[in-house]
């Protein structure tokens, strides 16, 4: 008997001493995001996945409010950081790799390939020729619209500018508003001012504007705003009074056929009592065919602070995350479109319709005006597009204050 109890403490002591001997070879990896409940309990389960077939990685997620992790971050990234971050894309991640407080992750991109699989959400990620960071998920922009509206004026839905305005006129002759938006929160303008601007100039251009390289009274500006004007007559006429539900019902109700929106408005849209068989979908029509397609979708992405601690394993959890696999399983979960083009999506037609539009576009993702312009220039910016859609006779004044404060915030 005593024979037996040794034993087993025997065995217990090498038991404890392999379970000691695993936990000390066991490395953590710190991630600071910024998540709601939703994406965060679809993060979890792959963070489940990822710890699961790395056994030796322990990940910490410590997750924040939104607008508490917008000051959070410019604290840790210098003082306390840890091994992966949640950001954006665009110009607003450009602050951050110009101060080098983002690792460059170009490495990650090369041995996984992600410059073919990642293709669409590149050059917002790559800053002086490197990739900064791991692109997660996206939504498109577009152009949602009533085809009931659009069989009421007798038209097709156009593909070029051109078709466009002039389906503007035959709904103004039916009596309906070939383009609705609310301004009364003044971002909706900015999509607008977006697509017109990337239609117009292309992505590099408008990148260069919304970083403050390229002047508001440049003349590529005044082509935007007259290929702008050309419909300014056929938008909603009150529209700084509503909210982006106001004029959302506007098209439910086809008083409005066209409104261009990002693809969280369809749920709006269906409350309302839309459904696939009257509600469409189109990218925004091609005004200059000389510039390559961009679009207009915000991206969320992953990135390694510089003082990071875990680089290797915070690089092993960035290739896992841009896998067609992990983006799946993630973008399923929160309704949104995955980057990866290996990536499937369900039968909603206006989630795939979205992932078709952006996995094909070849002229460059733009985050939205908000994003990719600092937060001053966009609210001065918004307030300018809000003004000149009341008051298109203004374009002058409006151009030389935004101009104005281009020399002020960017200096």
């Amino acid at each position: 008997m005593l024979h037996l109890k040794k034993s087993a403490m025997a065995a217990l002591a090498v038991g404890l001493l392999a379970s000691t001997s695993a936990m000390a070879q066991q490395r953590t990896l710190t991630y600071y995001a910024d998540y709601d409940p939703i994406p965060l309990a679809a993060m979890e389960e792959l963070i489940a996945e990822f710890e699961a077939a790395n056994p030796d990685i322990d990940v910490v997620l410590q997750n924040f409010d939104h607008e508490g992790y917008k000051t959070a971050i410019r604290n840790f990234l210098t003082t306390d950081a840890p091994d992966l971050a949640n950001w954006y894309a665009g110009n607003r991640m450009a602050p951050f790799v110009n101060s080098g407080q983002f690792m460059d992750v170009s490495d990650v991109w090369a041995e996984n390939g992600l410059y073919d699989s990642l293709g669409s959400a590149a050059a917002s990620m790559t800053i002086d020729g490197k990739q900064w960071g791991i692109p997660y998920t996206y939504y498109q922009w577009g152009i949602y619209y009533n085809k009931d509206a659009y069989a009421a004026a007798g038209v097709d839905v156009p593909s070029t500018w051109e078709e466009f305005v002039a389906n503007c006129e035959a709904f103004d002759a039916a009596g309906i508003d070939c383009l609705t938006t609310g301004t009364s929160a003044l971002w909706p303008g900015a999509g607008i001012f977006d697509y017109m601007n990337l239609r117009t100039n292309g992505y590099e251009y408008h990148m260069a504007l919304t970083s403050g390289e390229v002047a508001w009274t440049d003349q590529g500006v005044r082509d935007t705003f007259a290929n702008w004007a050309q419909i300014q007559p056929y938008i909603t006429e009150n529209h700084a009074a509503l909210d982006w539900q106001d004029a959302a019902a506007l098209l439910v109700q086809g008083k409005a056929a066209n409104y261009v929106m990002g693809n969280f408005a369809v749920g709006v849209f269906k409350e309302g009592g839309m459904t696939n068989d009257n509600l469409g979908f189109m990218p925004f029509p091609t005004i200059n065919p000389d510039v390559a397609r961009a679009e207009e979708a915000p991206t969320d992405t992953i990135h390694i602070p510089a003082g990071a601690t875990n680089v290797e394993d915070a690089k092993t959890f960035l290739a896992f995350i841009a896998s067609a696999d992990a983006q799946t399983k993630l973008n399923a979960a929160i309704g949104q479109l995955p980057i990866n083009s290996g990536s499937t999506v369900g039968d909603d037609p206006f989630i795939q319709a979205g992932f078709e539009l952006l996995s094909s576009t070849e002229g460059g993702i733009a985050q939205f005006f908000d994003r990719d312009a600092p937060a001053e220039m966009a609210k001065i910016g918004m307030e300018g597009f809000q003004e000149f859609m009341v008051l298109p006779e203004n374009l002058d004044d409006i151009l030389e204050r935004l101009e104005q404060a281009r020399q002020r915030i960017y200096n």
